[in-house]
């Protein structure tokens, strides 16, 4: 490299919700003193490091169409087909003349198709090398809702490992998945585990309380029900007020409540891959468990909220859970969460900003990650996130 000081990461997804990728653009930039350009989709913003960094450019690309929903049936195929050709010839056109040509090409895999042959014929036609991102394998993810069996998913799983045999270099997020590739693919990875970046801290206590004084509205709004977070909150979310449901603020000094639930984060794509009905079940368990200790079967969320307000001991704190992120499964557990009726735990859904996520991990007591791998070898970043903030993390096991 060298020869044209530029490089371009590739993401066939939102870049706002591709951290690794966002810091491998960061590395490039700082590290390397490369001019960047970034091909993704548009969506979320992704860090202000990255929309302030003058060596970084952002080109987003158009997305195929919503299917409507009165489309007939035998429609579909046709459009299912249309659909990775639609963004091949987008990727190319970006690839080979939106952008000035690159030293080096660096996509994150999955998706595979048609990413992996698009980028492979740019790097052909821009006389440009071709590195590989392995996240996980596409064809894992792809079966879970097709099947194993699913002739797509063979088909899928031949253009994955033909075209990425074809790349100038891998990288690959765990030893794993190293031996994976090496053995059964014939492709040579380097592990190059994710390291969280400078704004992943231990908040501060003035960062928390003025995180808690924006996310006030959000926390305070229950899911349809009066719950231990929302009963007595009313009215915070003014970034004016002196006080939150975890802090308070006295003259120019700033304190953690004694008697403050005990923050619970999570974040997720509300996808398949992780069931959050282990989490709902845990709570329903906890919620029991303590009211059956304290002998509170008949307490309301008024009498809880009145003995927290008094400053009563209690050994078994109040739980709120915000879970973070974007998903296709989103609606269907708010709608599971609605039904609980917990007394001692209560959940938000939330989309932060890239600024504000950091903040909430490092102002959390715990971090929790469901994520299981598709394919059993990729490591959540999540996890990672949650170490840099020096947050303590539940997780499923997996392997490094």
């Amino acid at each position: 490299m060298g020869k044209r000081g530029r490089a371009c990461v590739v993401v066939l997804g939102d870049i706002g919700r591709s951290p690794r990728m966002q810091y491998h653009a960061l590395s490039l930039a700082r590290q390397a003193s490369l001019q960047v350009d970034i091909v993704a989709y548009g969506g979320s913003e992704p860090h202000m490091a990255l929309r302030e960094n003058q060596s970084i450019h952002i080109h987003k690309m158009k997305q195929w169409p919503t299917i409507p929903q009165g489309l007939p049936k035998m429609l579909k195929p046709f459009m299912l087909l249309l659909k990775p050709l639609f963004q091949f010839l987008m990727l190319l056109w970006y690839l080979c003349v939106k952008i000035p040509p690159p030293d080096v090409f660096l996509v994150q895999n999955p998706p595979s198709v048609p990413t992996l042959v698009a980028v492979k014929w740019a790097s052909w036609l821009r006389n440009a090398k071709f590195i590989v991102d392995w996240h996980n394998f596409g064809y894992t993810l792809l079966a879970l809702s097709l099947g194993r069996n699913s002739r797509f998913v063979t088909v899928y799983r031949w253009f994955e490992r033909h075209y990425g045999k074809m790349a100038h270099g891998s990288l690959c997020v765990t030893r794993a998945m190293q031996h994976e590739l090496t053995q059964n693919w014939g492709i040579k990875a380097a592990v190059l585990y994710d390291q969280p970046p400078e704004f992943f801290h231990p908040a501060s206590l003035e960062e928390k309380h003025k995180l808690f004084c924006r996310l006030g509205k959000h926390i305070s709004e229950s899911q349809g029900v009066h719950d231990c977070a929302s009963h007595g909150a009313v009215g915070m979310g003014s970034p004016n007020l002196n006080e939150t449901l975890f802090t308070t603020m006295v003259a120019d000094d700033i304190f953690l409540k004694p008697n403050r639930p005990a923050l619970v984060v999570s974040s997720t794509s509300w996808t398949a891959d992780e069931d959050f009905g282990i989490l709902l079940e845990a709570a329903v368990m906890y919620d029991r468990r303590v009211a059956a200790i304290l002998n509170e079967d008949d307490s309301t969320v008024e009498v809880l909220w009145n003995e927290m307000s008094a400053g009563k001991e209690c050994l078994y704190p109040r739980l709120l859970f915000i879970i973070t992120g974007k998903g296709p499964e989103k609606e269907k557990y708010e709608e599971k969460i609605r039904r609980l009726h917990l007394k001692r735990v209560a959940f938000r859904t939330m989309w932060l900003s890239a600024e504000d996520y950091p903040l909430l991990l490092g102002s959390a007591d715990l971090g929790v990650c469901l994520h299981t791998s598709s394919s059993g070898l990729d490591l959540p970043m999540k996890v990672v996130d949650m170490f840099g903030c020096g947050l303590p993390v539940c997780a499923v096991a997996y392997s490094w």
